[in-house]
């Protein structure tokens, strides 16, 4: 265990646990590794991801000024000389800042130049009570549609915790979307302590024969919660994590819908476009014949997100709409 390592957590842990702890480790491991981002030192960040690092790794947990572009560009520069800078954005939105230095200069580095740029922007993705459309945002779609951009989106503690590390690890650029709402709703017994599944890989989270839910992120928990719904009616609905959505893994979704002939795809993130779009055409071009209906989607209303708690609840998908759009589709 390199200095400064934590052991491995054998009680409960939480989903933004597992985040720090896999930075934790990613800084034990390597010198070469660094966190950057505003009140990520004294105050650990804005949601306490980066708590008490900055005192176990001295000078290696940094605070930046409230400049996103700053921020990545001087993480971009460092990655260059041979770093591994991981940047904490205190909100997926706030990213947007920052964009011409993810998309213009971190994705097309390697293609340019030949030379790796190995960085990790971590993005506090998607909406909770309150937050309203500036803290809210699913931005997911907007990096995958960059060439030389993995997007990262773990549903589970397990993913939180492996996922990051393997982030940290790839020499590309990743963006690792983590959801907020999942932060302490989520806790797992412990972290994993073996091989895990590799990112690029989708999950079959629960097996099925009537129809496939196709999700990732926090969406995940409410399509299972949909589909136990469901099993009360007598279905039996598959769930699918895509875990990452840049790459997709297309065979594995070709596989369930293989199995179910019915495909719904379910994401927080805006509908006009998208990760559930891509989905979608993807099936319809490569699986076309496998389908016993038109395959469907859903996702959060095509409005800025609001901030009054009820009206939020109504506006992203939930476990009672992903039946419902369930149940439409196994009537088709």
């Amino acid at each position: 265990m390199g200095q400064g390592a934590s052991p491995v957590n054998t009680m409960a842990i939480t989903y933004l646990e597992a985040i720090r702890e896999a930075q934790a480790k990613a800084l034990a491991d390597d010198d070469s590794v660094y966190i950057y981002g505003q009140d990520v030192a004294a105050f650990g960040g804005a949601f306490k991801a980066t708590k008490n690092l900055a005192e176990r790794f001295p000078g290696r947990v940094t605070d930046a000024p409230i400049s996103e572009d700053a921020m990545v560009g001087s993480a971009i520069g460092a990655a260059i000389e041979g770093m591994r800078p991981i940047v904490e954005m205190q909100f997926a939105d706030f990213s947007s800042v920052a964009f011409n230095q993810i998309v213009n200069q971190a994705a097309t580095h390697f293609f340019r130049t030949g030379v790796p740029l190995p960085l990790v922007v971590r993005l506090p993705s998607g909406g909770t009570e309150g937050s309203g459309p500036f803290h809210s945002q699913s931005l997911e779609s907007i990096y995958a549609h960059y060439p030389g951009l993995i997007v990262m989106t773990p549903a589970t503690v397990e993913d939180a915790y492996s996922m990051l590390l393997e982030a940290v690890a790839i020499n590309d650029p990743v963006i690792f979307c983590e959801h907020k709402f999942l932060y302490y709703h989520l806790k797992a017994d412990a972290l994993p302590t073996g091989d895990a599944l590799p990112a690029g890989r989708a999950r079959i989270v629960k097996p099925g024969r009537h129809a496939t839910i196709v999700t990732y992120s926090a969406m995940v928990h409410e399509s299972l919660k949909a589909a136990h719904e469901l099993t009360a009616e007598g279905w039996d609905i598959e769930v699918v994590d895509l875990r990452t959505v840049k790459p997709i893994d297309t065979d594995t979704v070709l596989g369930s819908v293989a199995r179910t002939g019915r495909l719904l795809c379910v994401s927080e993130g805006f509908p006009w476009g998208g990760v559930t779009a891509e989905v979608v055409s993807r099936v319809v071009a490569d699986g076309f014949h496998l389908l016993d209906a038109p395959p469907q989607r859903l996702n959060c209303r095509d409005t800025p997100i609001p901030y009054h708690p009820n009206l939020w609840k109504s506006h992203r998908p939930t476990s009672q709409n992903i039946a419902d759009s369930m149940r439409g589709l196994l009537h088709l």
